[in-house]
């Protein structure tokens, strides 16, 4: 694990640790009440790449000395609103893709196809959120390993995603 890091890799793991963490809430949902087996595999095989990856992020920021997220947090850590701008908070900005407890709970409240939907739609927009997340990271990150799971996150999830919009077709 190499030392070298900077802001961006530190941002990047603490932001995309809570978003994995809710992939696989969203996914374990899923092995109950989706329909579709081809949904159900899906959420499997997410939650089967996620967890490794946010055991290796915790890892690099152990390695950095930089503290984990708060479990719960939806919001990208260090990241001030803009002051002055109306509507925008003064805190911290939304994790783009994150769900909010309401469409969480909105989310564990289907079943069926309803359900395969509401997941796939969900994921969608959640995935998209961790690629643009793990696009800044390739862009402005200095840690080589953190660059190379950034890179690997594009291409997993932007796979999944064309597989998710075809599989909404169906269900």
């Amino acid at each position: 694990m190499s030392p070298e890091h900077n802001a961006a890799d530190v941002v990047f793991a603490q932001g995309m640790l809570p978003h994995h963490t809710q992939a696989i809430a969203m996914s374990a949902e899923a092995s109950t009440r989706a329909a579709s087996q081809e949904v159900k595999d899906l959420a499997a095989r997410i939650d089967q790449e996620q967890g490794p990856e946010i055991e290796q992020m915790n890892q690099m920021l152990d390695a950095w000395g930089a503290p984990r997220p708060q479990p719960g947090s939806t919001s990208m850590p260090g990241m001030p609103g803009m002051p002055g701008m109306p509507g925008m908070p003064t805190s911290a900005m939304p994790m783009p893709g994150m769900m909010s407890e309401a469409q969480m709970q909105q989310l564990a409240s289907r079943s069926g196809p309803a359900f395969d939907r509401m997941f796939l739609q969900m994921m969608i927009e959640h995935h998209t959120g961790a690629v643009q997340m793990a696009q800044t990271e390739q862009a402005q990150g200095l840690n080589p390993q953190a660059k190379e799971l950034a890179a690997a996150i594009v291409a997993d999830q932007q796979r999944e995603i064309t597989e998710m919009q075809n599989l909404l077709t169906r269900v």
